[in-house]
């Protein structure tokens, strides 16, 4: 099967050519009519929660701030955890989501 395949393209190079360019034709307008999101995004639906309060100490954002957002959070619907992260004047929480929860939703 395979020799006769090589045998009949080698007696007609011309229409394998032709074959060839037409596929490679058909192949670039496939791919430029393929819409961007074909590659589905795979990550989790995250939404971050930043908050300031300049000048204040970590300990102190701990308790006035992250914390309360952390609690208040984690009774969301659909979510999966939540961390937070407390530095001198500033406050983290990431929210992670069910993979259900559509990105508008979290937000």
């Amino acid at each position: 099967m395979i020799a006769r395949t090589i045998g009949w393209s080698s007696r007609h190079p011309w229409t394998v050519c032709i074959v060839v360019a037409l596929a490679a034709g058909v192949a670039l307008w496939s791919v430029s009519r393929t819409r961007l999101d074909a590659l589905p995004d795979l990550s989790d639906t995250q939404v971050i929660v930043s908050t300031e309060w300049p000048g204040h100490a970590p300990d102190l954002v701990e308790s006035q701030v992250t914390y309360p957002l952390v609690t208040a959070l984690r009774a969301a619907a659909g979510v999966r955890y939540v961390r937070g992260l407390s530095m001198s004047g500033d406050s983290f929480v990431y929210v992670v989501f069910k993979d259900q929860v559509p990105s508008d939703a979290a937000r």
